[in-house]
């Protein structure tokens, strides 16, 4: 390539445009194209801008070679950084980071790829916190798996004066950047495909690199056969000044006769240390003179046509290529059996152990046990430096050369799943347990696939799972996992019962072995799976299940003692204590890179915010959620994140948007088969119709969770049975107190047994709406007290402004008006304060109707006006005694002193009139 940018006009203005915006906040721009187009050449003119206007610049260029170690990319951008830069960093970053770097053995816990991408974020963050900061990455398509899977989960979230600057070549084999890389705002990632040079530019190329001048005929051939390709243009130039070609030749139809073309006359000794460069990650000139037995002096000496002819670089002990596609060449262009020898002595002279296993299996066409077990060795390597889809693609490599055992494909795929890819893991353990008879290892196959199903969507398919497992397994440890495993995924089944069995028999057998840990698991979810059930709070198993936990972050994140602990607060109405519990527990995955178990965190951190009246912060939680969930992908992520958004959007009013997410919530709920999961959007859109006034709709909505609440009676603690509220005020509305009274009175005495201060209001609140509707107003108003002094217990500000919403009706209602205005004012107080629009519209309406002084031109008082408005639309006076909280005879003594006031007779003159009335 050229020294210097030659016509460029465009990108050189993009990359002016890159750094301006990548000052203040996050920006990429991609230079794609075919190879040898120039993407290079604008990629380093865009890093010396960088460096010139005060960037902080990590850069990579990325090697082609067959081998190349985990993280190779990821140490390349962090090569430059003092690890005194990092040093602050949890010690798990900080060890995940030394990993990456070579800096750690692979003594120790092993580390989660997640707690390397979290390292690399909090790397990026400190480095833009002090300067403007640029990463810029040559060839990001031949990044490394684990390095490409860190660099998309980051590229997501950044924040701050952060630009990105990367080369891709388009018709790569390798999956393109566009499925993978993307940034917080879409808009902010510039792609720019580089357009063949003009004749002019591509004699100033040809010139600067060859040395030498053609003749404009000469040039024209040139240009037309390279297609204006300034990589294929210096080739060509290069032959043609050789004598090698003539302008009846056309274009060489693959890089290898480019390069062959090139190298042709180079010598056997430069041709053997080409191709062990090529073969080479991270090439020098010891190396190469060690694998072709050969000294230094004599590979520097070999190679010295192939520097001048601009094919390699050699700078002090580092020997690289000038463009990898030249290293690709060279290689593919070497016969097998060549390419053979040279990782076979490679494997001999390097230590690096994953290294050595790529070259012995890329050495070998069939494993023998020397290949396979270093294989082996490497792939655990890979995984202890949280390298999971590394250790993946090595374990492939021992199963490509003959050593296809079931227990390591079984690796593999617990690998692959490590790694985020759940259908390569799912496909593999499918595989693998059709060919597997009953035993052991097929129970271990089969929990594994069920692990796989419970993140990828499925319970009832883990389920069933587990149970054969069950049966088959004969290691009474993983027994106890596989019946906590179980019983959760049947509880989300909606199979209750069957689900607190299966972990009494977990308590009974852990108990037994006296495991610690495992009895710490087990009784944690037997407490939590009682409570949920109804059966309260066991203070003294929870107690005891946190005595006995040894911190094991390995186990699935709902069955994790610190978390249930958090949860159990909250759903118990210790909200305060649980929302600063949830805050670290979230802060603590985030270090760890924990995506999936930050969604289910994120879902309870959601709904405590909500119930306190923080809905700003429950919306910065659903925006986080929504990101992840697009980002891991399937049904599980982003049912939780659509329902969250919806729930959040149902208390600001967000009518279209409630219905929009909660119809596709629903649809990818019913595909988890999570009874338990669903109930969350069905909650959310009936709250949305309540919200409205539209009663009968929420009823027909809440009618299975209605069902479902007399099946199971004793469950109705705020997370299972939130819904209770909102269908007790709906049956009062619609004429259908009866229910109500079974409904509150199965609600109040759970109340009263578990003495749950959100149960004690709401149910009080519940009981005073149902004496209301059967028109005993007095002890409705007894009844509406008693759930105000309730709510002083539990600070739910949304959940008290209704109720003062009820008391003031009922004041207004027992012509107690001063009382009614206090109390209104409180409750549209509230709901503004909280944020609440339709609510605070609902107590507007009937502080209105208080002052009877008010009146609007056409004569008719505050409260006719509400009567008339709602009968011209075509509310039933039943419909309208429910929404204005009036008997059915108040509103027809309403509607005749209206006929009579505005002189008309039917329903259908008081709509024209109304409908020409200004609100």
């Amino acid at each position: 390539m050229a020294t210097g940018v030659v016509d460029r006009p465009a990108e050189q203005r993009a990359l002016t445009e890159l750094l301006a915006v990548s000052a203040e906040r996050p920006a990429a721009l991609m230079l794609t194209g075919e190879a040898g187009i120039g993407k290079t050449t604008v990629w380093i003119d865009g890093i010396e801008r960088a460096t010139a206007a005060g960037f902080r610049v990590l850069s990579t260029r990325i090697s082609a070679a067959e081998t190349v170690l985990a993280y190779a990319g990821l140490a390349g951008l962090l090569s430059s950084v003092d690890p005194e830069v990092y040093a602050w960093l949890p010690p798990t970053q900080r060890l995940a980071l030394d990993r990456v770097m070579l800096r750690e053995d692979a003594d120790g816990p092993m580390t989660d790829q997640r707690a390397v991408g979290a390292a690399f974020a909090s790397v990026l963050a400190t480095l833009a916190g002090a300067t403007p900061l640029l990463v810029a990455i040559d060839d990001v398509q031949w990044l490394d798996v684990p390095s490409m899977q860190v660099v998309s989960a980051v590229a997501r979230r950044l924040a701050g004066p952060i630009g990105l600057l990367a080369t891709v070549r388009t018709g790569a084999d390798d999956v393109s950047p566009r499925t993978w890389l993307e940034l917080p705002r879409p808009e902010s990632m510039q792609w720019i495909t580089l357009q063949p040079l003009s004749v002019g530019a591509l004699h100033t190329v040809v010139f600067d690199r060859v040395g030498r001048s053609f003749s404009r005929p000469r040039m024209l051939q040139i240009h037309e056969t390279s297609g204006g390709n300034p990589f294929y243009a210096v080739e060509l130039a290069r032959a043609a000044d050789d004598g090698a070609w003539d302008a009846g030749a056309s274009l060489p139809s693959s890089l290898a006769e480019v390069v062959h073309l090139r190298i042709g006359n180079v010598g056997e000794e430069a041709e053997s240390a080409l191709l062990a460069a090529a073969a080479l990650a991270d090439p020098t000139v010891e190396l190469v003179a060690r694998a072709t037995d050969s000294t230094p002096a004599a590979v520097v000496a070999a190679l010295e046509d192939a520097e001048e002819k601009g094919i390699v670089i050699i700078d002090g002990h580092r020997l690289r290529y000038t463009h990898p596609l030249l290293a690709r060449g060279v290689y593919s262009a070497s016969a097998p059996a060549r390419r053979r020898r040279i990782h076979r002595r490679l494997a001999e002279i390097l230590d690096e152990p994953e290294l050595r296993a790529r070259h012995l299996a890329l050495a070998s066409a069939e494993g023998d046990q020397e290949t396979l077990a270093s294989l082996d060795g490497a792939a655990q390597t890979a995984r202890q430096r949280g390298a999971p889809a590394f250790a993946a693609e090595l374990l492939d490599l021992a199963i490509g050369l003959g050593g296809a055992t079931s227990e390591r494909r079984i690796l593999a795929a617990m690998n692959y799943f490590d790694a985020g890819d759940l259908a390569t893991a799912r496909a593999r353990l499918d595989s693998v347990i059709g060919g597997l008879g009953p035993g052991p290892l097929r129970a271990q196959a089969m929990t594994l696939l069920a692990n796989v199903r419970l993140h990828d969507d499925s319970f009832a398919e883990a389920a069933g799972l587990l149970a054969r497992a069950a049966d088959e397994c004969d290691d009474p440890a993983s027994r106890v996992q596989i019946l906590i495993m179980r019983s959760y995924a049947l509880f989300n089944c909606g199979e209750t019962e069957v689900a607190t069995a299966y972990i009494k028999d977990a308590v009974a057998e852990a108990t037994a072995l006296g495991h610690p840990a495992l009895l710490s698991s087990t009784l944690g979810m037997h407490t939590t799976l009682r409570f949920l059930v109804g059966d309260g709070l066991d203070d003294e198993g929870l107690r005891r299940a946190i005595e006995l936990d040894d911190d094991n972050e390995a186990v699935p994140v709902a069955a994790r003692i610190r978390v249930q602990h958090a949860l159990l607060r909250a759903w118990s109405g210790e909200l305060a204590d649980a929302d600063a519990e949830l805050a670290a527990l979230r802060r603590r995955c985030a270090e760890r890179g924990e995506e999936t178990e930050l969604i289910f965190l994120g879902f309870h951190a959601a709904l405590v915010s909500v119930w306190q009246g923080r809905l700003d912060s429950a919306e910065v939680v659903a925006t986080d959620l929504m990101q992840r969930a697009v980002q891991l992908g399937g049904d599980l992520p982003i049912f939780i994140a659509l329902s969250v958004r919806a729930m959040v959007d149902a208390y600001s009013g967000r009518v279209d948007d409630v219905r929009r997410d909660t119809e596709r919530a629903l649809a990818a709920g019913r595909r988890c088969k999570s009874q338990r999961l669903i109930e969350w959007p069905i909650s959310n859109h009936a709250f949305l119709t309540l919200s409205l006034g539209r009663y009968d709709d929420a009823l027909v909505t809440l009618q299975p969770l209605v069902d479902g609440l007399f099946a199971a009676p004793r469950a109705t603690e705020i997370v299972s049975a939130s819904f209770v509220p909102d269908a007790v005020e709906a049956m009062c509305a619609v004429g259908r107190s009866d229910d109500a009274d079974r409904l509150i009175t199965v609600f109040e005495a759970n109340a009263v047994r578990l003495d749950r201060p959100w149960m004690l209001a709401v149910g009080a609140r519940g009981r005073a709406a149902v004496l209301a509707a059967q028109g005993d107003t007095a002890r409705a108003t007894e009844a509406v007290t008693l759930a105000l002094d309730h709510h002083r217990r539990v600070p739910m500000p949304f959940e008290l402004a209704r109720t003062e919403l009820l008391a003031g009706q009922l004041a207004r209602r027992n012509r107690r008006r001063d009382a009614a205005q206090v109390l209104l004012r409180k409750a549209l107080a509230g709901f503004e304060a909280v944020g609440t629009p339709l609510w605070a519209e609902r107590a507007r309406a009937e502080l209105s109707r208080v002052d009877v002084t008010v009146r609007h031109a056409d004569g008719l008082s505050a409260t006719e006006r509400g009567v008339a408005e709602l009968a011209a639309t075509g509310a039933t006076n039943r419909d309208t005694a429910a929404k204005l909280f009036i008997s059915q005879k108040t509103v027809e003594a309403h509607l005749t002193r209206i006929y009579r006031k505005l002189d008309i007779h039917s329903r259908a003159e008081l709509a024209r009139i109304m409908s020409r009335t200004d609100p």
